[in-house]
C-alpha cells in the first residue's frame, strides 16, 4: 500500500531546506516554497510559478497541501458572510466574516465540534471530532481576509477565536496557528487584534500566561454563582469559579492585559440582581471589562433572551461601579452565522 504523502506545511522552513539540500538541489528553494505555502496562501505547487516545472513536478511526487475548501457561502442582509468550511478529510466547519463600520473581523473555529457542554450552544451539540491543525485555522483567515478584499474592499483587521470548539483545548495548534497568522512570513497581523475565547479551562490560561502571549483574553462567564454557571455551562463543576479567578488573577499579574467578559443575560436564569451583584464583585478581582451579548436561539425554549429592562439594569448597575461595559448586537443571525448559532446545518 503506497503510503500517504505528507502535508508540507506540517513542515519548519528549515526542514523543507533540508528536503531540497538531500534532493540534491540549493536550500533556497526552500524559502522560495515556504513563501508560498504561508505569505501567498498557495492551494497547489503549480501555482507556485517561480519554481520550474521539475521542480513542482518533485513537490508533487513527495508531499501534499492539504488546504482548505469553502464549501458554501451565505450572506447575510447585515454584510455577514458565513463560510462552511470543507476540510481534506471531509469534515466541516463554520468561520465567519463581520463588517462593521470601521473594522471587519474574520470569527475563526478551533474544532470539529466542541470538547465542552455549554447547553445555549448549537456547536455544544455536536460531539468533537477532531482539533484543527493550524495551517486549516490558518486557512480560514487567509479566505476571509480575500472576502473582505472581494466584498468590503478592505483588508481583515480583527481575529475572534469564537467559532467552533474550545481554543484552549487545542492549545499547541491555536498558538502554532497566531504565530503563523502574526509572523513576517505569515500574514503579518498585530497579535493586539487578536481574541481568544474560552469558556474557561484554569489550567491552560496559566499556560498562557506562562508563554507570555501578546493577543487579548476573553471569558465566556454567563454568570458569577457557581450554581447557575453549571446549570448553564455544566463543565464548571470541574472548572469552577474559584479555579477561573485564581487563573485571571495569575493572567493579569504576568500579562497587565485586561480580561473581557462574554455575558448573556437570560430570562429566569441569571437576570435578578443577586446575578448583578455576583458579576460586579467578580469584576472587582482583576482589570475587566464586560461584553454583554445578544442571545440568539438555537431551537428550542430553554433559554430566552431577558427583557431590555433586565439588560439596561445591567447595565446601569455595572456604570454606577465604574466597570466598562459594552452591549454586543448580533450580525448574521438570518444565517444562523451569530454567536452561539454554528453547527453545520447545511
Amino acid at each position: 500500500m503506497k503510503e500517504a504523502k505528507k502535508d508540507i506545511r506540517a513542515l519548519s522552513k528549515e526542514e523543507i531546506r533540508n528536503f531540497f539540500v538531500e534532493m540534491g538541489d540549493q536550500s533556497f528553494r526552500g524559502n522560495q516554497v515556504y513563501e508560498w505555502l504561508w505569505a501567498k496562501g498557495a492551494h497547489n505547487f503549480d501555482a507556485m510559478t517561480n519554481l520550474s516545472l521539475e521542480t513542482r513536478a518533485l513537490l508533487e511526487d513527495h508531499f501534499t497541501i492539504n488546504h482548505i475548501q469553502v464549501d458554501s457561502l451565505q450572506k447575510s442582509s447585515d454584510g455577514t458572510i458565513k463560510n462552511a468550511v470543507r476540510l481534506h478529510d471531509g469534515l466541516i466547519v463554520e468561520s465567519v466574516l463581520i463588517p462593521a463600520k470601521n473594522r471587519t473581523t474574520a470569527c475563526v473555529s478551533s474544532q470539529v465540534g466542541c470538547s465542552l457542554d455549554c447547553k445555549f450552544c448549537a456547536t455544544a451539540r455536536l460531539k468533537r471530532m477532531r482539533n484543527l491543525n493550524p495551517d486549516e485555522i490558518y486557512d480560514q483567515v487567509v479566505a476571509i481576509h480575500r472576502e473582505s478584499m472581494l466584498y468590503h474592499n478592505r483588508p481583515l483587521s480583527n481575529i475572534v477565536f469564537m467559532g467552533m470548539g474550545e481554543p484552549l483545548m487545542n492549545y499547541k495548534n491555536v498558538i502554532a496557528s497566531i504565530d503563523k497568522i502574526t509572523g513576517d512570513e505569515g500574514m503579518g497581523m498585530s497579535p493586539k487584534r487578536i481574541t481568544v475565547s474560552t469558556s474557561g479551562v484554569p489550567k491552560m490560561i496559566k499556560k498562557m500566561a506562562d508563554d507570555q502571549v501578546k493577543f487579548k483574553l476573553a471569558v465566556s462567564l454567563h454568570s458569577a454563582i457557581q450554581e447557575t454557571r453549571e446549570q448553564i455551562m455544566p463543565f464548571a463543576k470541574t472548572f469552577t469559579l474559584d479555579d477561573l479567578r485564581d487563573s485571571l488573577e495569575y493572567w493579569y499579574a504576568k500579562t497587565k492585559s485586561r480580561i473581557t467578559y462574554e455575558y448573556v443575560v437570560w430570562k429566569n436564569i441569571n437576570d435578578k440582581e443577586e446575578d448583578i451583584d455576583a458579576l460586579i464583585k467578580f469584576c472587582k478581582y482583576v482589570p475587566c471589562k464586560v461584553n454583554l451579548i445578544e442571545y440568539n436561539p438555537i431551537d428550542d425554549g430553554d433559554f430566552q433572551q431577558a427583557g431590555d429592562d433586565r439588560v439596561q439594569r445591567y447595565i446601569d448597575r455595572l456604570e454606577a461601579f465604574k466597570i466598562p461595559v459594552t452591549v454586543r448586537r448580533s450580525r448574521g443571525k438570518d444565517i444562523d452565522a451569530a454567536c452561539g448559532q454554528l453547527a453545520n446545518k447545511h
